[in-house]
């Protein structure tokens, strides 16, 4: 019988399965520590902490099941991603100072125009002449229509077109001299 077994555990058949399975072993057990190098290359931004996530991922089976415990839930990117989107909402919600759009300097809320390159922030009400917001579609402080037109007050209008006229009348020309003189 122990011939026997030593005919089969020297057969070439076996010698070449045994070889086989160390092999794809050795290639999952490094596949693994790959996977593990470059998934914490992914997620961390220490150098330090993915050496030790790599060394870790060299333990056979329990080193890459103990990273997979431990690593962090989102790669760098998506951590970017989620503060950009952070940042976006919270200007829309007027959390952050203002910016202008063009030179990113700092505006305040009320200006019509940005002050260094003169980029229009916003439009005045042509009633009140308070900044509006580009999608209101109302003016709050007076409730005129965004877009409505001037509304010109006649007598108002008269009146300071007649008063100018007078003013004229009574100061004489100091350019050219008159016919009477």
């Amino acid at each position: 019988m122990t011939g026997s077994l030593h005919t089969v555990f020297h057969s070439t058949a076996f010698v070449l399965t045994r070889d086989l399975v160390i092999a794809a072993l050795a290639a999952l057990w490094l596949g693994l520590a790959f996977r593990t190098h470059r998934d914490a290359k992914r997620r961390i931004d220490d150098g330090w902490l993915v050496g030790v996530a790599t060394l870790l991922g060299l333990v056979p089976i329990a080193g890459p099941l103990l990273y997979l415990l431990f690593r962090p839930p989102e790669t760098l990117d998506e951590t970017h991603a989620r503060s950009v989107e952070i940042r976006a909402i919270e200007e829309r919600l007027g959390r952050v100072e203002p910016r202008c759009p063009v030179c990113r300097t700092m505006v305040e809320s009320g200006y019509l125009v940005c002050p260094v390159c003169t980029t229009t922030l916003k439009e005045p009400c042509v009633e009140c002449a308070s900044p509006l917001d580009p999608l209101w579609q109302a003016c709050p402080y007076c409730a005129t229509p965004v877009g409505a037109a001037v509304r010109v007050d006649l007598d108002t209008a008269l009146t300071a077109e007649t008063a100018s006229l007078a003013s004229r009348k009574r100061k004489p020309r100091q350019g050219r001299p008159t016919a009477l003189q």
